[in-house]
């Protein structure tokens, strides 16, 4: 087990390796930093979660500063320690700190057992919690923090972080800032957002994506069929915006059992590597029963271990949307589905707020009108009479208007100019 000074010099070592960080390089704000602000309190420890390498040590160091603070990093080996030990690291933190009002724990999932340790603090203390794994948020949080934590998702850089990041103005009324606007999202879209690849390229990406099904999967659920299992994670990532069943990935992987394809595939899900949306049916055992749609948490993961995304731009356009969606929709209060017909029409994303359809997205990678299959036209039209919606939307690559047809108004709208919307709509 590790000493106070062994404790001391990890804690050391890790907080001046942020500073240089945030002295060096370039740190751009995150459009959740203020709803994770309000969110840091003595009444509940905040989590933050999301995939390895998008910022959460970042952020919650970010939270931490300017407040008598302490931070442990327990991805550092020298910290691994069972539960009972963890007295040892406060021992640490205020020898080096002094009386502190604010505790960062970032990758405290490494340590089993740590719920009831953050149970006893949280009740004096500022506590922020990062995690890589949604089972952070599992059952033994629940249990231990019940009503006492609040929880937030940290994904790899949006289009409007992104463009921070390069240092680009947004002025969507500028001609020329249009150009290169549009020519910097001609570049997210193949390169995705995680903050290390804007650092040292796309190479960072294949580390990234290896350390996730090693580290954060393969290791902590001591996966019986490693290889296998990284066959189906390549399988899923190569086929972001594609219906996929179990019974489809168990006989692609070649294992006996569904339930073990299903069991892997929410192994990706927890790791933010992929997630699924499921066909929307306003009768729960259709929906359960039917295909579900795989996305990808990162267009340059695709484009590094999937397809090339300069190759089938739509299936690349219709995955970050989809990624939009999924940062939006706990803020925005709203579910995401997919639709699809018995004569296989299909509209890619179905917006439900309560009980209700509110909004039917379309997406294409037609740069005009007359470049856009009617099926999708047609698919859209009849979702819109059967869901009874009338709130339809296409995110094109370039056009943007409006049209009557068949009596509904259908608005079409470029994606990277709707990526850029603080609600889009």
């Amino acid at each position: 087990m590790p000493s106070v000074e062994e404790i001391k010099n990890a804690i050391v070592d890790r907080e001046q390796d942020l500073q240089r960080i945030f002295t060096n390089e370039k740190i751009i704000p995150r459009e959740i930093f203020p709803n994770a602000k309000t969110k840091v309190s003595k009444d509940a420890a905040l989590v933050i979660t999301g995939p390895r390498r998008c910022g959460k040590s970042t952020l919650a160091y970010a939270l931490g500063r300017g407040k008598a603070y302490a931070y442990v990093n327990f991805d550092d080996e020298r910290l691994a320690m069972p539960a009972n030990e963890l007295n040892k690291v406060l021992e640490a933190a205020y020898a080096l700190k002094g009386e502190v009002d604010c505790l960062v724990f970032d990758e405290i999932q490494n340590v089993p057992g740590w719920e009831k340790f953050v149970s006893r603090l949280i009740h004096s203390k500022e506590v922020i919690l990062t995690g890589s794994n949604a089972n952070l948020l599992g059952t033994d949080l629940a249990t231990h923090l019940t009503g006492r934590h609040q929880d937030l998702v940290l994904l790899p850089f949006s289009f409007k972080e992104y463009l921070a990041f390069k240092g680009t103005e947004i002025d969507v009324h500028l001609t020329s800032q249009i150009a290169l606007i549009k020519n910097r999202f001609d570049e997210y879209i193949e390169d995705g957002g995680f903050p290390l690849t804007q650092k040292l390229g796309p190479t960072s990406l294949a580390e990234t994506y290896k350390d996730i099904l090693e580290r954060d999967i393969i290791q902590r659920y001591r996966i019986r069929f490693p290889s296998a299992f990284k066959e189906m994670a390549r399988y899923l990532v190569s086929n972001a915006a594609n219906e996929v069943t179990f019974n489809k990935l168990k006989n692609i992987i070649q294992i006996k059992s569904e339930h073990t394809a299903k069991t892997y595939a929410g192994y990706l899900a927890d790791a933010y590597l992929t997630f699924f949306l499921d066909r929307f049916s306003f009768k729960l055992k259709e929906q359960n029963r039917a295909p579900k749609k795989t996305y990808c948490i990162d267009n340059g993961i695709i484009n590094t271990i999937g397809f090339r995304t300069s190759e089938n731009r739509g299936r690349a356009m219709e995955n970050l949307a989809a990624i939009q969606l999924v940062r939006r929709k706990d803020i925005e209060k709203f579910e995401v589905y997919y639709w699809k017909d018995h004569a296989q029409r299909e509209v890619d994303f179905v917006i439900k707020k309560g009980g209700r359809v509110a909004q039917l997205i379309q997406v294409t990678d037609a740069s005009e009108k007359t470049g856009m299959r009617e099926r999708e036209i047609t698919s859209l039209l009849k979702a819109s009479s059967e869901l009874r919606c009338d709130d339809l939307l296409v995110l094109t690559r370039e056009f943007e208007t409006h049209e009557q047809t068949e009596g509904k108004t259908i608005r079409y709208r470029p994606l990277w100019k709707w990526l850029l919307e603080t609600e889009p709509k």
